[in-house]
């Protein structure tokens, strides 16, 4: 993919819409393009958080360990973000990232993304939104859950 291509698929990302071509020009060449086969792991719950990632290609999975075992909460698709809570929080991962399928991703270091949400206060408004949507899920999930064991009991 060429630096243009990646600058196209940058703009298609809601965080990254209105930045202005050549600051995303300078994030795609700035950024690491990592690929991963199925089933390998971008990072384990519990690591510490350097990067973001955004997916250009292929499905993730979202697991997080339980007392049971492992428990898949969600996958990702193309143009999705993920990592940016470990280093906005500065908080260990909050879980584990795997390829579901072969996965093309661009890894944002923390140094890089701070310069890019302090320089541009629309990306953070994004993050927030996209964090309070994830927020919503999540409350959604767990009353849907809470509800079925009321039932159940």
């Amino acid at each position: 993919m060429s630096l243009n291509e990646e600058v196209e698929l940058l703009r298609r990302i809601p965080l990254f819409a209105k930045i202005e071509p050549s600051k995303l020009k300078l994030l795609a060449f700035t950024s690491e393009r990592l690929t991963f086969p199925t089933g390998s792991t971008l990072f384990r719950q519990g690591d510490p958080g350097d990067a973001a990632y955004i997916i250009i290609s292929g499905d993730a999975d979202i697991i997080v360990e339980t007392p049971s075992g492992p428990l898949k909460v969600a996958q990702l698709h193309g143009n999705d973000f993920v990592g940016e809570i470990a280093i906005l929080c500065d908080v260990p991962r909050t879980a584990t990232v795997q390829a579901a399928s072969p996965l093309t991703t661009l890894r944002i270091s923390k140094d890089l993304f701070f310069r890019l949400v302090t320089e541009f206060p629309q990306m953070a408004i994004e993050i927030m939104r996209v964090l309070a949507q994830r927020l919503e899920r999540t409350t959604a999930d767990w009353r849907a859950v809470a509800e079925k064991l009321k039932q159940t009991t």
